[in-house]
Parts: C-alpha cells; structure tokens; sequence
C-alpha cells in the first residue's frame, strides 16, 4: 500500500496521490517564504505565496496531464501552459512594487514572487529535492544576505533633502561641500526662488548609507546657511 503510494507520487505520470503531495508540498515551500515576506511588513505574505506557488504547480500539472490522458502523447509538451505562468505571473510582481516619487519598494518581494512561481512548476514537474533546496537558498538570500548588508552597511538608501532658505540664494555650493563631508552623495539637486516670501526651496536627490548621521548633518547645514527649515523625505515637493 504505502509503496504504491510512493511509486504514485515519484512517478512522472500524474496520478491522484503525486498531484496531491505535490500541491501540499508547493503549499509549504511558498508559505515558507510567505512567512518571511510577511514578518518584513509586505503586504504579499503567507496567503499570497502559498497560492503563488499552488498555482504554478497546477499549472504544471495540467501541462503534462493534457498531452498524456487526451493525446496519448509520453513526449508531449507539457511546457506550453507552464509557460504562461511565468509571463502571467508578472502582473502580481508588478502589483507588489510600490512607486514612490524618488525611491521604489517592493522589487525583492516582486523576485520573490516569481522565483515562487518557478518553485512551483519545479514541484510540479517533480523535483522535489531542486525545490527544496531552492527554497532554502531563497530564504538564506531573503535573511542572511541582508544581515551581511546590514552589519558591513551595504545598504544605501536613496532620499530627498529639502532644504527652505531665506532670501534669494544664488550659491549652494558651501551646503554641497556639507553634504560631501557626510559622505552622503548628491545624484541630482533642483532649486526654486520665491520672490513672493523671499525664499529659496532646493530639493537634494540623495544617495546615503544608514549609518549617516542625520541630526548633524542638518545641524551643520543649519549653522552654515540659517535654514528656516530641513527635512528628508521620499517625495519631491517644489
């Protein structure tokens, strides 16, 4: 009895019991990473994983189903709805991206989501070891690589600083120089006179590690031009 079971689900034929452990196991490999994603605060979590990777082995399932029962074909292509899965599979990646003015988010969830769906047909097709073991390299990549970022502070973040002048300001150069010190580098700066309020708006495109001192940037910046205000944010405002 449990030998043929195990014939069933090994065998490269689809058959009630291999269709069965072959959803129950992209089930888990996707809930594995949805797990992850979801402790990170995105918004694709178990849920969206588990059906990602269910979805594609069925997919699979059907791929080499179809050529097998209804053409009587061995050497079919069971490639042809599998396929789809991994174009089709890119209106979710792109539905986890969030477009911010001057930064976007959501591009390693978006990865995730479709290396799940390769997952999933992987599983499907019957390599369970390669999914496994692709699943266990995605989650190392997903925990262990950031914490290498994070310790050895890889991670550069890309923001706006906004800076509101008194008067009308021909010469940003010395607040150049200020951000230069912090190691913190300027990719793109715009600058706005209102002579209505007598002021200058100038917005900084910036690219900066972490571990930046932010207070004694601003303090700096405060001290050399009498900012009225200075903030840093995602969003260009002029």
């Amino acid at each position: 009895m449990l030998q043929s079971i195990y014939n069933d689900i090994i065998s490269p034929d689809v058959t009630l019991a291999g269709a069965i452990a072959k959803l129950v196991l992209s089930l888990l490999l996707g809930a594995v990473i949805g797990i992850e994603r979801r402790r990170k605060g995105q918004i694709a979590g178990l849920r969206t994983f588990a059906l990602i990777s269910m979805g594609a082995t069925l997919a699979m399932l059907i791929s080499i189903y179809i050529p097998q029962v209804y053409l009587g074909l061995k050497n079919g292509d069971p490639g042809r709805i599998a396929a789809q899965v991994v174009s089709g599979v890119g209106f979710l990646g792109a539905g986890a991206i969030i477009q911010m003015k001057g930064s976007v988010r959501g591009l390693t969830t978006a990865a995730g989501i479709w290396m799940t769906a390769c997952i999933g047909l992987a599983v499907g097709a019957g390599m369970y070891l390669i999914s496994v073991i692709a699943t266990l390299l995605i989650i190392f990549i997903l925990v262990n690589i950031e914490r290498i970022e994070q310790r050895y502070n890889f991670l550069w973040e890309s923001k706006i600083i906004r800076l509101r002048v008194p008067g009308i300001i021909q010469d940003i150069q010395p607040v150049r120089d200020i951000i230069a010190a912090y190691d913190v580098h300027i990719s793109d700066e715009f600058m706005k006179h209102d002579y209505q309020n007598q002021q200058t708006i100038v917005n900084f495109m910036v690219r900066s590690k972490s571990s930046v001192n932010a207070p004694a940037l601003f303090k700096a910046i405060k001290d050399e031009i009498d900012a009225i205000s200075i903030t840093i944010t995602n969003e260009m405002n002029m």
